[in-house]
């Protein structure tokens, strides 16, 4: 009589559910930390001019002015568009450091009234180092 041994017809398998879960983890792990850049949130068609750009500091504030007139101070929106409101936003950010250069940069289709309010709450907070962000020309 003959006795079989079964244990040879067990064939090895590699379990890739462990697997499949770690990756997956790491996958949410890294969507949820990536840093978003806010240029790719908001598309700004700024107006052309000549010259060369100047040298930006590494300490710049940075306002952004959209094509419907709302106002963004590094990463946060002002409530409403009047002056009372973008100046607290931009108290919130920039703290007391009235030194801080700033770059204001308005799209191009922005009504004029919108970087006038810009300025003004920049000037009354006494901010007084206020660059104005371009783009170079486009040959035709």
């Amino acid at each position: 009589m003959r006795i079989r041994d079964h244990r040879a017809d067990d064939e090895p398998e590699i379990n890739l559910v462990p697997l499949i879960d770690v990756i997956l983890v790491l996958i949410i792990f890294f969507v949820i930390t990536t840093t978003f850049d806010t240029r790719s949130v908001l598309r700004l068609q700024l107006p052309q001019a000549k010259g060369e750009p100047p040298k930006t500091q590494p300490n710049t504030l940075s306002v952004l002015v959209n094509a419907d007139g709302r106002y963004f101070v590094e990463d946060r929106e002002a409530l409403r568009t009047d002056v009372e409101s973008l100046k607290r936003t931009i108290v919130d950010v920039a703290g007391n450091d009235r030194d801080r250069p700033v770059l204001l940069r308005a799209d191009g289709r922005t009504p004029h009234q919108a970087v006038v309010t810009a300025y003004d709450a920049l000037g009354q907070l006494g901010f007084r180092q206020i660059m104005i962000a371009t783009a170079p020309e486009t040959r035709r």
